[in-house]
């Protein structure tokens, strides 16, 4: 085929829309931890409240359009039921692992999505990779390094390996969303929510939480949780999954800098270092590449 510049800038132009979904998705989810640690409310009441409020908001949306929502849950069964037990089982490890390790630890770690995004994207799309992809990812898994490096034989540890649970979800879901580009977002997303709140319901107890952790919860739980999670699922139409992936360290940059300023909860100088090559790494791979050299053979 020959080059059309045209083309090329259409679908690097798409491939930006794509990187600012990622953006702001991260940027919104990135609070949870905020909202998690100022609530000092139990994981499992956590993971109920903000479920259930957060179908509040999808319910809405898919009642909206419950003519595409309905025809979408019936041709897409299978991706959708997996992406409501990724999605389920990401909140609420990723909120337990906030419970027992560090914020900076968690969100640096959350910073490994694009390495096993790319991974789940060449064996389940063949998705190309491009070379400074290829790069940043390389980085990423450096500065992984050097942050979970500080949690070894400490009791954070525990901590760590739930949120590399959450992540690991968390970066299948994002190659299903790739996928499967037609799937309904607020129907997957709804599922999440409901596999999140019906096993919690058993064991949460809302009713002994005071109003500073409600509020918390309804921040979260109504506003950035979902309209973040919202924003991450539609980034993967326009970009490629290990792309979209490489925006998790906006997180971390945020989660980080909400911890030092909010809580007064600092990191250490190595996994501050880590966290800087997690960052670097992520924008070699996209927005400082000024030449637009991608890879579009997957588009």
């Amino acid at each position: 085929m020959l080059w059309n510049p045209t083309l090329v800038m259409a679908r690097h132009g798409s491939r930006r829309l794509g990187w600012g979904l990622a953006a702001l998705g991260m940027l919104l989810v990135s609070t949870d931890s905020l909202w998690v640690r100022t609530s000092g409310a139990d994981a499992l009441d956590i993971a109920f409240i903000v479920g259930l409020l957060s179908l509040v908001l999808y319910g809405a949306m898919a009642i909206r359009r419950s003519a595409d929502s309905l025809a979408s849950l019936r041709a897409d069964k299978k991706p959708l039921l997996a992406i409501g037990v990724l999605g389920a089982v990401s909140q609420l490890s990723f909120i337990s692992a906030i419970t027992h390790t560090e914020i900076p630890n968690v969100v640096a770690i959350v910073a490994s999505a694009p390495v096993l995004a790319a991974g789940f994207a060449w064996i389940g799309l063949r998705e190309r990779t491009s070379s400074r992809v290829a790069v940043g990812i390389a980085l990423t898994v450096v500065g992984i390094g050097l942050v979970v490096s500080t949690s070894v034989g400490s009791p954070n540890l525990l901590g760590d390996f739930l949120a590399l649970i959450a992540v690991i979800c968390f970066a299948a879901s994002t190659v299903i969303w790739r996928r499967h580009q037609g799937m309904s977002r607020v129907v997957g997303l709804i599922l999440a929510s409901v596999l999140l709140v019906i096993p919690t319901a058993f064991v949460a107890n809302p009713t002994s939480l005071d109003a500073q952790a409600l509020a918390a919860m309804l921040v979260m739980g109504l506003v950035c949780n979902p309209l973040g999670r919202l924003s991450y699922s539609y980034a993967p139409r326009y970009a490629p999954a290990s792309e979209v992936a490489l925006f998790a360290p906006v997180e971390t940059v945020a989660g980080i800098f909400w911890a030092a300023v909010f809580l007064s909860e600092y990191p250490e100088f190595i996994a501050v270092a880590g966290a800087v090559v997690v960052i670097f790494g992520m924008l070699y791979a996209t927005v400082l590449d000024r030449r637009g050299a991608v890879a579009f053979g997957s588009d």
